[in-house]
């Protein structure tokens, strides 16, 4: 992690273990305003790593659902007028009871529409938008690379984390890489988006949100390769990445996170 005060390698990975720590022992509930596709994997992935999900989009029950959890998921996968009306009410319960609250801006490079939404979104200062590289380039106007991502963190006063095959996460003043993950994870529909809610996850016991976006990158990215060396294909590793999380510990998690 890169900044005037340089942490070290051990201390990025230390951080992120104990925000595990903390997830196992705090339970934090999630809300996650996410996609059809992903729901119920997404459900799933935040009950391995200790979490307490919800994923109502009732017009009647967001609010409540939101005031009372510790983080909150913005996913746009789904592009449809439910998902917007549970976003607005979603985001106006958050601001109220100072929710932090992740944006994952799905599939912008694909719809002009959904672009000027996010745009909006980011408008709203999300404490983490957590993208791909494609996405980034839509909403950055640019490539990402270590520059284009601290610049365009520190216009908008947010956290970016850009997944790839090394992820980069920047506040405008720090910024960290990390070279965990498996391309098998390319393979399992959702696993982006189940990514972003363990994220938002660490936000709700980490109040330093690049810290938080650290660890979650990390999180899931070491969970992914314990998966692949357990698993044969697609479909017995979206399980095993189930059981990964569930038996994810600090020391190990600390051992095999490669952030830089």
């Amino acid at each position: 992690m890169h900044h005037p005060h340089a942490a070290s390698r051990d201390d990025a990975a230390q951080a992120a273990s104990d925000i595990l720590v903390r997830l196992h022992a705090r339970a934090p509930r999630v809300h996650c305003i996410t996609n059809a596709v992903a729901q119920s994997f997404t459900a799933n992935v935040l009950l391995a790593a200790g979490c307490v999900p919800s994923m109502t989009l009732s017009v009647e029950e967001t609010g409540a659902f939101v005031s009372g959890a510790q983080a909150l998921l913005v996913n746009l996968g789904t592009f449809d007028e439910e998902r917007r009306r549970a976003t607005a009410i979603g985001l106006e319960a958050a601001t109220t009871n100072k929710v932090p609250w992740v944006l994952d801006p799905v599939f912008v490079d694909r719809s002009e529409t959904r672009a000027r939404y996010a745009r909006e979104l980011i408008d709203r200062r999300p404490a983490v938008v957590r993208l791909n590289r494609a996405e980034f380039a839509t909403l950055a106007g640019t490539a990402p690379s270590r520059d284009s991502t601290m610049a365009f963190a520190r216009s908008n006063g947010i956290v970016v984390a850009v997944s790839g095959e090394a992820d980069l996460i920047a506040d405008g003043h720090r910024i960290a890489g990390i070279s965990n993950g498996h391309p098998m994870m390319s393979k399992v529909t959702a696993m982006g988006c189940a990514g972003s809610a363990v994220l938002a996850a660490c936000l709700a016991v980490e109040t330093d949100a690049l810290r938080a976006a650290i660890a979650g990158l990390a999180i899931i990215g070491v969970a992914g390769e314990l998966a692949a060396e357990r698993s044969s294909g697609p479909g017995s590793f979206a399980v095993a990445i189930i059981d990964a999380l569930h038996g994810l510990n600090a020391a190990t998690l600390n051992a095999r996170a490669r952030i830089s």
